[in-house]
């Protein structure tokens, strides 16, 4: 199954009658929520997913980071408040490159989800092509998706960082260099690691590059299909991104949720 679908194709199917359910995930870090933005207007149909509540734990610290992986129960029940279902397809955006909504994305297809998919693009890319636009939040009815357990081979802990045959931080270069900091307590990245930013992935009008272009760029660190290949980010959210770019390749990666916040918040708490 392919991680990303157009504008153009998500416009067909909503208007040939398909059913398939469409989730708003608009989010900023350090900006104002998406609700706002929501209620001014969103894709036909579109239940709002809120980043924080829905699709992450409280901040863990030492164990988690800042945008720990959620409950499996209560993610499934937002899910299943915005009308999931798991025989109905997914299809989730928001206006930030996809950087949010690929954090449903994952946590769905690792929770059992069959068939969900990332708007290439995003919102810009559904107003760009036309797309209709709704004010008003839809009552959908309930869904039936259940969380499964997700498999282990997903994600990798911090123990384990140290064995990955190719470790990739998304973060933009400088803080992966470790020359500046915004968030987390200290600078810098997890020795061995690569820096394969999630900027490299997209297009001038923020869609991802074609396929030769992507296989270009992991390749000159080793991302290859067959290697062991994790990645990590600032909170385990956008670290996403680099994921979807790398299923497009035929590379399946492994998260490391927690991410640097956690690691960062170890070391100065003098955890182990």
């Amino acid at each position: 199954m392919k991680p990303l679908i157009s504008a153009d194709d998500l416009h067909a199917r909503l208007e040939g009658g398909e059913q398939v359910t469409v989730l708003d995930v608009r989010y900023r870090m350090g900006g104002p929520c998406g609700p706002g933005a929501y209620a001014e207007g969103h894709v036909p149909s579109a239940a709002y997913v809120d980043l924080d509540a829905d699709l992450a734990a409280p901040p863990g610290g030492t164990q988690g980071g800042r945008h720990p992986l959620p409950d499996p129960a209560r993610f499934a029940a937002a899910m299943r408040r915005c009308a999931v279902s798991a025989h109905r397809p997914v299809v989730v955006y928001d206006d930030w490159q996809g950087l949010a909504a690929g954090r449903c994305w994952w946590l769905l297809r690792h929770h059992g989800h069959p068939d969900v998919r990332l708007l290439d693009g995003g919102w810009a890319a559904w107003v760009a092509a036309g797309g209709s636009i709704e004010t008003q939040a839809p009552e959908p009815g309930p869904g039936d998706f259940h969380a499964g357990p997700g498999p282990g081979d997903e994600v990798v802990t911090a123990e384990e960082l140290g064995r990955v045959g190719v470790l990739i931080d998304a973060r933009a270069p400088a803080r992966y260099r470790g020359e500046e900091e915004p968030v987390d307590a200290v600078a810098g990245h997890v020795p061995g690691a690569v820096n394969v930013p999630t900027s490299l992935n997209l297009t001038e009008d923020g869609c991802f590059r074609d396929v030769e272009d992507l296989r270009e760029v992991y390749a000159e660190v080793g991302a290859v299909p067959g290697a062991d290949v994790a990645v990590y980010c600032g909170s385990g959210v956008t670290a996403v991104h680099d994921i979807i770019a790398l299923e497009l390749l035929g590379v399946r990666a492994r998260l490391y949720p927690g991410s640097w916040s956690e690691l960062s918040a170890r070391a100065t708490s003098g955890s182990p």
